[in-house]
């Protein structure tokens, strides 16, 4: 097994435990922050009207879920996409500043 392949793997097994972890050891409920922001707005007002209404509310839990998880992946996929641009346009200014020194007549 090569090192990299040893990195990987770690990685992985990190990536694993940090995902596992509070699944099987966190007791409590997994309550999303606007919830608890709601509550304690009731909490401390309980007279607050909200200023807006939803425009869309989602058939239950896990399809707001699954739209949150959309959204984050559209999200990374769209920064990975312009690091990806940036990186490869650095790479190609450096080729060709490279191939340019090296075409240069020496006197």
């Amino acid at each position: 097994m090569t090192k990299g392949q040893k990195n990987n793997w770690l990685l992985l097994g990190g990536f694993v435990l940090l995902v596992a972890w509070p699944l099987l050891f966190v007791k409590g409920d997994f309550e999303g922050a606007d919830a608890q922001a709601g509550e304690l707005v009731k909490e401390l007002s309980p007279d607050y009207t909200p200023w807006v209404e939803p425009v869309f509310e989602p058939a239950s839990s896990e399809i707001e879920s699954l739209l949150f998880a959309l959204q984050a992946a559209l999200g990374a996929g769209t920064i990975g996409f312009i690091f990806g641009g940036y990186h490869e346009r650095r790479r190609q200014q450096r080729q060709t500043s490279a191939s340019a020194s090296n075409n240069e007549p020496r006197s």
